[in-house]
């Protein structure tokens, strides 16, 4: 059984996916790739990698919230970067999110992300 869950407090998915999804009975929440897209005024946050990042997370935590969680439910990240030259900035912006108790994580640089931006990041969650 599933859950979909939907934030309005995150940009609106542009293809036909979820925000998340709650796998229930277990409670875990499968969010999906989120990108620094403004929720309320549609506008990309591209300034700079470390803006963009924080964009990222930031949406990440709307949806989170939607579903009764937050960052100390994550337990597995995927970072997609467009250059391996941001994963010191993104590690910085990232790391803040959290209180220590990092979740399981890969980082991987490809060729190219929706909407060109530079850092696409999903999680999965418990609670």
């Amino acid at each position: 059984m599933k859950k979909i869950i939907t934030s309005a407090n995150a940009p609106a998915p542009i293809g036909p996916y979820s925000h998340a999804n709650l796998a229930t009975p277990g409670s875990m929440l499968f969010v999906s790739g989120q990108v620094a897209k403004d929720a309320k005024t549609g506008e990309l946050i591209l300034s700079d990698i470390k803006s963009e990042t924080k964009k990222v997370m930031q949406n990440v935590n709307a949806i989170l919230t939607e579903a009764g969680m937050d960052f100390t439910h994550v337990v597995k990240t995927t970072i997609f970067l467009r250059s391996m030259d941001f994963f010191g900035d993104v590690n910085e912006v990232y790391g803040s999110f959290f209180n220590g108790n990092f979740p399981a994580r890969e980082t991987v640089a490809v060729l190219g992300l929706p909407l060109n931006v530079n850092v696409e990041i999903s999680v999965i969650a418990i609670k």
